[in-house]
């Protein structure tokens, strides 16, 4: 058994998302298991410990409707796109109403007391939540009517999304002042094959301002602004970064162009850069996988950082046990020789 590899501390994974020339490349989501590949592995996924988790992932959710005592039923079932809490504009200002404030929230006990044994271990910390101000109201409003009403409810959008983004600012903040989180991480998939699920003019009227808002109150607090969205996003980024996201994931494979990306933008955004996990990790061999990341890193790694490593989604069943291992072995490796180049 290869000896374990010790997680990077607090201030080296700054210096990497900072671009101050860390020792290696952190790892981070990049053991990230998906649907069916502890059943396919069960135990045999214990053998991947020896590889670090580069940072510690503290986790809440901020509007659940199911906790929000709405005075009316939805249907909770089918895909997140089909779901329609508000499928009357009507009932915004009640659902507004009832939005949580998070000094009521439970969790942060725990989260809080986790948190202080992390800050003990000299560990980088990540907070945040899935969902933001594209993913959350899709999921409220369904996904077809929100694509309409981005040019039929404007007025509605805008007053959905300042309650959303009071709310999010209110937990940033609770953290903050209880544990004092390095970064904050959420997602929004604003990109689908070829582009933005939205025009960019669309984007910079209806979103950038509350991504604003919320990126401002990051860097209030030295909170790094980490962003997961799937697609083309290539058309958002300038918005994005002058929003203040810092960290940007996963550059979807086959839907960005990764050098072009790294090379346009790089002096500007850290990229936690995703292994294709659709194509190269299920169907090339472990060689392959090598080469992958080797090319990841080539083509992210700048001479002072500005890079993290990741799975670009959740690893799922049928994927090579010898390939996850190849890419984790690989990126701990690789990624140490890189830097010390």
């Amino acid at each position: 058994m290869n000896k374990s590899i010790e997680p990077m501390t607090r201030d080296d994974v700054i210096r990497a998302v900072e671009r101050r020339g860390p020792p290696r490349i952190p790892l981070v989501r990049a053991k990230w298991w998906g649907e069916g590949l502890w059943d396919q592995y069960g135990e045999r996924l214990r053998e991947l410990d020896r590889y670090p988790e580069d940072v510690i992932s503290l986790w809440v959710n901020p509007v659940n409707p199911t906790e929000m005592n709405l005075p009316w039923t939805w249907a909770t079932g089918g895909g997140h796109d089909s779901r329609c809490v508000i499928d009357d504009w009507a009932k915004l200002d009640d659902f507004i109403e009832r939005l949580p404030h998070p000094d009521n929230d439970p969790a942060f006990e725990q989260l809080a007391a986790t948190a202080e044994k992390a800050r003990a271990e000299d560990r980088y910390i990540l907070f945040g939540w899935w969902g933001l101000l594209f993913e959350r109201p899709w999921g409220l409003r369904g996904m077809e009517n929100l694509m309409c009403d981005y040019y039929t409810a404007p007025d509605q959008i805008h007053k959905l999304h300042t309650a959303l983004c009071d709310t999010y600012r209110a937990y940033i903040e609770t953290a903050h002042r209880l544990f004092r989180p390095d970064g904050f991480w959420t997602s929004d998939d604003l990109g689908h094959q070829t582009g933005p699920m939205m025009s960019p003019d669309i984007f910079h009227q209806l979103l950038f301002p509350y991504y604003r808002r919320i990126g401002d109150t990051l860097k209030g607090k030295e909170m790094h602004f980490w962003l997961h969205s799937c697609g083309d996003n290539t058309l958002l980024l300038p918005d994005l970064i002058e929003a203040g996201v810092t960290v940007f994931h996963p550059v979807q494979k086959h839907t960005m162009d990764e050098a072009a990306a790294a090379a346009e933008f790089g002096d500007r955004l850290t990229f936690l850069a995703g292994i294709d996990v659709q194509h190269v990790l299920q169907e090339q061999g472990p060689g392959g996988v090598r080469q992958e990341v080797r090319f990841l890193v080539d083509t992210f790694d700048r001479a002072d950082g500005g890079m993290c490593i990741a799975a670009g989604n959740g690893i799922v069943a049928g994927t090579p046990f010898e390939n996850i291992e190849a890419f984790l072995d690989e990126a701990v490796n690789y990624g140490r020789r890189h830097r010390s180049r």
